[in-house]
């Protein structure tokens, strides 16, 4: 039997024995509010980092280490937690995660040192990573049809909104938290909401009950953490220049990684149960596409952030707090649409992605033009509408693209699968914090801070551009197959007459 008609037959029987769960919207609450407490410290902190590294006098690599190790140990866990997520329970690993994301956070706050400072990101950064996939896997479990969708607008929203509203949210704390201890605050935020979330969620979130004896694959999460670990290592290090000093790690981790794949298509052949099945790409409908429309999008969208804080506050001297207001339209375009988005995916499918990414590529660069062109005392607030036409773009690209890419995964490999996605994004997320920051400096010279902002945001539209034409591509695949007597694969795949034969 193929594994799409597998996962067809797993599907038909889930939907035929599903009993909406009363509590499920209250569910997916608490599940947001915790994703975003998660996503939103791989961001907060950089309007903080010149605060710590005062506060605990620590040199420029070190306090850089506060925001690397925590994006670091965030991607290292995401897919072995989502296969642990769909071996146990779902409800227990991300309980378990949520409290001590909420410990390592205070810990974070009342660190006495650099160094201890350090240890508890990347702890907290770990239980981050274990708490992430289990979000999308138990949106898999909780909701059906176009539930589903909406469900899946909400969390796109979430994960759009966080990246982008980081910058503000720490600008704000650090504005009302004044003093030389005001950057613990950004930690200790997490606690008190985090402790809400995690009683919440042992009255609301459902159980999970896996079938059969569950097998967790152990030789495959030693490949894929050090073939993540060799990839993202020279990115995060790029200050130091981890870049050129371990350049020989980016061909090792793709050794490791091609043999961790090896790996996994022998445990399928053997009837075994890999770590991340490989049918999720070849077989599930839209989630190779929606995986690498992700990752390339990531790639130009996260380092935006970071160009923008450089060139408001170092180059036009604005506050933290006024540089988090200067890219607020972008949040709250992206916060609007990502709602909407979510409930017209399934009527319109990748033409939504495709869309969106157009404008967001118009609404940066049109944001790239006027900051390099009109007078610099009224130049942010000419951006703001191009800006929010960037962040309605966003909010169609991020939560349409996680919903077609996750819809048709069978929830027994929800955690996974989402896992796999988040890694993907949080690997072009590095390259592209690592590569436009990078860019910034290089062309900055003698203080040309427009010129630097054009040319890093015009790098991270390469990568959006290149993430166009792969959700453009699969658009134009989708209309053919639409057409009289025209056959696709997929539907054949997971057809009813196809799984009986099979």
């Amino acid at each position: 039997m193929t594994a799409a008609a597998a996962g067809g037959r797993d599907r038909g029987a889930q939907e035929a024995g599903y009993e909406p769960d009363p509590r499920r919207w209250r569910a997916l609450w608490v599940t947001l509010v915790a994703g975003f407490m998660s996503l939103l410290d791989v961001s907060i902190v950089v309007v903080a980092l010149p605060s710590v590294q005062r506060g605990l006098h620590a040199s420029p690599a070190q306090v850089q280490w506060v925001v690397s190790g925590y994006a670091l140990a965030f991607a290292l866990a995401l897919v072995t937690a989502g296969r642990l997520g769909d071996a146990l329970d779902r409800r227990r690993i991300f309980l378990l995660a949520l409290s001590g994301f909420v410990v390592f956070s205070a810990a974070c706050g009342a660190a006495p040192s650099i160094t201890l400072l350090v240890a508890a990101r990347l702890a907290q950064g770990l239980a981050a990573g274990f708490m992430a996939p289990q979000n999308s896997a138990l949106i898999q479990q909780m909701f059906r049809g176009g539930e589903r969708g909406r469900a899946f607008g909400f969390f796109g929203a979430t994960v759009g909104i966080s990246s982008a509203v980081g910058p503000l949210v720490g600008g704000v704390i650090l504005a009302l938290a004044s003093g030389a201890g005001g950057w613990r605050w950004i930690f200790y935020v997490n606690v008190p909401i985090g402790v809400l979330a995690v009683l919440l969620g042992r009255r609301l979130l459902p159980r999970t009950r896996p079938s059969g004896r569950q097998h967790v694959d152990l030789p495959g999460v030693l490949l894929l953490g050090l073939g993540v670990l060799a990839l993202m290592y020279p990115l995060v290090q790029a200050g130091a220049g981890g870049m050129t000093r371990l350049w020989w790690m980016f061909p090792g981790g793709a050794a490791i990684l091609a043999a961790f794949t090896w790996w996994q298509r022998r445990l399928v052949v053997r009837g075994s149960q890999p770590l991340l099945d490989p049918r999720l790409f070849t077989t599930v409908r839209g989630y190779a596409v929606g995986a690498g429309v992700g990752t390339l999008y990531f790639v130009g969208f996260s380092g935006v952030w970071l160009v923008f804080a450089l060139f408001y506050q170092d180059g036009l001297g604005f506050s933290p707090l006024r540089s988090g207001l200067a890219v607020t339209p972008f949040a709250v375009g992206s916060a609007w649409a990502a709602a909407v988005a979510g409930r017209l995916v399934d009527r319109l499918g990748r033409v939504l992605t495709v869309g969106g990414l157009a404008a967001v590529i118009v609404g940066l660069g049109g944001t790239a033009l006027l900051l390099r062109f009109a007078p610099l005392d009224v130049a942010p607030w000419v951006a703001a509408p191009v800006l929010f036409l960037g962040g309605v773009g966003s909010g169609c690209v991020i939560s349409p693209n996680i919903t077609m890419t996750l819809r048709d995964v069978p929830v027994h490999m929800a955690g996974a699968a989402g896992g796999a996605l988040q890694t993907g994004q949080r690997l072009g997320a590095a390259v592209g914090t690592a590569a436009l920051p990078g860019l910034f400096y290089l062309v900055l010279g003698d203080d040309d801070y427009r010129g630097a902002l054009v040319a890093a945001l015009g790098a991270g539209l390469v990568g959006m551009a290149a993430s166009l034409a792969l959700a453009a591509s699969d658009w134009r695949r989708d209309r053919r197959m639409r057409r009289p007597h025209a056959t696709c694969p997929d539907d054949v795949a997971n057809s009813p007459m196809h799984a009986r034969q099979s």
